[in-house]
């Protein structure tokens, strides 16, 4: 540097962060926190940052931008502040940034291959879980709605991928028989009717019940002539096989996706249902008949709605 040139033995907040690549709120951030002692101010009132202070500065710096937490760099030049400045203080936090790092490299692989499938499968069928979309591949194109994946999403946060993918039989068989998926149509539609204006005794909800149980007869009916719940019992099988830690537990409710594990009970009382008590009615008397079969010696629950 020239000869005539005097490096300045303190500088103003404003220059400090310039210097240290970061803004004036951050310094004083730091203040806040206790993590950089807040060094006198001058005869303006204004804070003045010697040597020492820049040190300190660049390294919370440095290892801020090495993903610590400021919090972590507070303790770690708290525990040892002379072998802070070396490294050897934060060693213990260094080893935490690592497995975090480690996680979240985890979790970007997770994602990137959750839009990589769901670019393959060219719709959101990509984002449930490999069980549901491997039993959903070979459909006729256009034969699978929203609804249906809206379902089958549902039913996988409540029941895992295991519940969905055996749901998933039920959409293979509408998707595959137009027939069916007509008859299915027809009676969502009647159920959707039962709206609040209905009473619960009106003649009508018996009526719908009936309709909706003799629909599930005829498609668990196809569902067997197909083959379809042969490959529902071996999805048990390999999925006993490759979970013998968590037995039928896993079966019964797991939940899936996002979020914490819930059990049945909970997840199914916090997703809204806007159902009125004429059509809460007509589900309790269609389910009341699919008992009545099963006890008889036929139908399977599986496939019940």
């Amino acid at each position: 540097m020239p000869a005539s040139f005097v490096p300045p033995r303190q500088v103003r907040i404003g220059d400090a962060a310039a210097f240290a690549g970061c803004t004036p709120r951050a310094i004083r951030h730091y203040h806040e926190i206790g993590l950089l002692p807040e060094p006198e101010r001058g005869g303006d009132d204004r804070r003045r940052y010697g040597y020492e202070d820049m040190i300190r500065l660049l390294w919370i710096r440095r290892m801020a931008d090495a993903g610590i937490a400021l919090e972590d760099i507070r303790d770690a030049f708290a525990e040892d502040s002379a072998d802070a400045h070396s490294g050897d203080g934060i060693e213990a936090v260094l080893e935490r940034v690592e497995e975090a790092l480690a996680a979240q490299e985890a979790e970007l692989r997770r994602q990137r291959t959750a839009v990589q499938r769901m670019r393959v499968e060219g719709s959101r069928m990509g984002l449930l879980s490999d069980l549901v979309t491997d039993r959903l591949k070979g459909l006729p194109e256009g034969s699978l709605r929203q609804a249906d994946l809206d379902t089958l999403l549902v039913t996988e946060r409540i029941f895992g991928p295991l519940g969905a993918a055996v749901q998933a039989t039920r959409f293979v068989a509408l998707a595959t028989h137009p027939a069916l998926r007509e008859e299915s149509d027809r009676i969502d539609a009647a159920e959707e009717a039962l709206d609040d204006s209905v009473a619960v005794d009106d003649p009508r909800v018996a009526h719908v019940a009936a309709e909706r149980h003799a629909f599930e007869t005829a498609l668990h009916a196809v569902i067997e002539e197909s083959g379809l719940d042969e490959d529902d019992d071996a999805l048990f099988d390999a999925w006993d096989a490759a979970h013998p830690e968590t037995g039928d537990d896993e079966k019964d409710g797991s939940g899936s996706g996002s979020g914490r594990v819930m059990s049945v009970l909970e997840a199914t009382g916090k997703m809204p249902y806007d159902l009125s008590p004429a059509r809460l009615r007509c589900m309790e008397l269609a389910e009341e008949l699919s008992v009545l079969t099963a006890d008889e010696g036929g139908g399977d629950p599986r496939h019940a709605t």
